[in-house]
């Protein structure tokens, strides 16, 4: 059995975008290019890597296989121009984070800060649901993940790094709007917008209720906090989000953070990596800015808003 790396390098885009179109725009090849390659891969090995089905592609249980091998291999690979970059002397490196969708509003700022000072640093971001984010620390296909509800897992180190209050937000006409020390049994008539089942915000919120033997009120599921908040402001029902998520509504008084009793919720932000994990001394940078100035640089900002 023999193929060429750059036969891998383009199987590992076509398999990671799940498109040949993406793949050959992202290599800068022509898709007919990316299409021999592929069959001459296909070739070599005996077996089809590729299956489609009407328009969408989707790997065959050999492509998972040599996807799963590709990307150990890109990785260490990766890890060896750091590692020989850190020898020469250079301040250049990759940085490969995965964040949940609620902490982009201030992961996004401390990658920035990051970038100031590495602006030689490669930074590879993906914004992700939960199970997306675990099945990445699985794979051991990111340095690091910055998530609200690590996992419980001896092979994971999890290092908490800054509070996550979980508030309850209404449009700023609702009835409850002024009022001070809302008892909770007021908001048992209240329809909830709440997060998808298995979230880091909606286990949270089962959690809080289960402790005060009490049912989660009527609810409507959205995945996407962007649109909680906007149903919240139309009138669907009260939400529960991070407050680190509410800095333009609030400043534009589209929604207001209800004083409820036993609110908010306080969780924690942690940074999540695996623990037999090597980081260059890029990476490490970027975790010790996480965990020692992150608290600093949130304060320095407006993402600390009170009610």
């Amino acid at each position: 059995m023999h193929f060429t790396f750059r036969q891998l390098s383009i199987f590992e885009s076509v398999a990671r975008n799940l498109s040949y179109t993406r793949a050959a725009e992202e290599l800068f090849l022509s898709q007919p290019a990316v299409s021999m390659q592929i069959r001459q891969l296909e070739d070599h090995i005996g077996l089809e890597l590729f299956e489609q089905i009407g328009k969408k592609v989707f790997l065959t249980e050999a492509g998972k296989e040599l996807y799963h091998y590709s990307q150990n291999m890109f990785r260490e690979l990766n890890e060896a121009k750091d590692i020989l970059w850190e020898i020469k002397g250079g301040n250049q490196g990759t940085l490969t984070i995965a964040v949940a969708t609620t902490a982009t509003y201030f992961a996004l700022y401390l990658l920035g800060c990051f970038r100031q000072r590495f602006p030689k640093a490669n930074i590879s971001l993906d914004v992700a649901n939960r199970e997306s984010l675990l099945r990445r620390l699985d794979e051991n296909t990111v340095d690091m993940v910055i998530m609200g509800k690590p996992p419980d897992n001896e092979e994971i180190i999890a290092e908490p790094f800054m509070e996550n209050p979980l508030v309850v937000v209404a449009p700023s006409h609702h009835p409850l709007a002024k009022k001070k020390k809302i008892p909770l049994e007021f908001l048992l008539k209240e329809t909830f917008i709440l997060r998808e089942r298995g979230s880091g915000t909606r286990s949270a919120m089962e959690l809080f209720f289960s402790k005060l033997n009490t049912a989660i009120p009527s609810s409507i599921e959205i995945s996407n906090n962007e649109a909680i908040k906007q149903a919240v402001q139309a009138g669907f029902g009260l939400g529960v989000v991070s407050q680190h998520t509410l800095e333009k509504e609030l400043a534009l008084k589209r929604l207001i953070i209800l004083d409820v009793d036993s609110f908010p919720i306080m969780r924690h932000w942690y940074i999540v990596h695996r623990i037999n994990k090597r980081f260059t001394a890029l990476q490490q940078t970027f975790k010790d800015l996480v965990i020692q100035e992150s608290k600093e640089l949130i304060n320095g900002t407006t993402f600390q808003i009170n009610p």
